[in-house]
């Protein structure tokens, strides 16, 4: 056996050895950190499972109206976005009890409240469903 060099077995990305003989070492890729959302963000959103959010105004108008949202009432606004969620609604009127909450169901962001006092000569626009809670 010779030991000559043969640039045949050499690895791609390691440079060729300067003696004949001369061990190297492979070059590594370096490794990169995760870029993007994690799969588990990805994931919750794709299913629906996000907690319904507030915006701003929405929650404005539940401190002028003295709008009280408990637990439970909490936990009926969420199943109501995800059944929304689940018939493709885009905008929807969720009825909770005796407040009327608009949503954008995409977002999963009540956008305003409504309590029965301000329902009266209400006109809701600009949604595609109306779920009862």
């Amino acid at each position: 056996m010779s030991n000559a060099f043969n640039p045949a077995l050499v690895p791609p990305g390691v440079s060729a050895p300067t003696r004949v003989g001369a061990r190297t070492q492979p070059v590594r890729p370096s490794v990169q950190a995760p870029q993007g959302p994690a799969f588990a963000d990805v994931l919750q959103e794709q299913t629906g499972t996000q907690p319904v959010q507030f915006s701003k105004h929405a929650v404005q108008r539940l401190e002028r109206r003295n709008l009280a949202v408990d637990s439970a009432s909490m936990q009926r606004l969420q199943d109501g976005v995800d059944r929304a969620a689940g018939k493709g609604a885009r905008d929807a009127v969720v009825l909770v009890d005796d407040t009327a909450f608009v949503v954008s169901v995409r977002n999963r962001t009540v956008i305003t409240a409504v309590g029965t006092d301000q329902m009266k000569d209400h006109v809701f626009t600009n949604i595609d469903s109306a779920v009862i809670a």
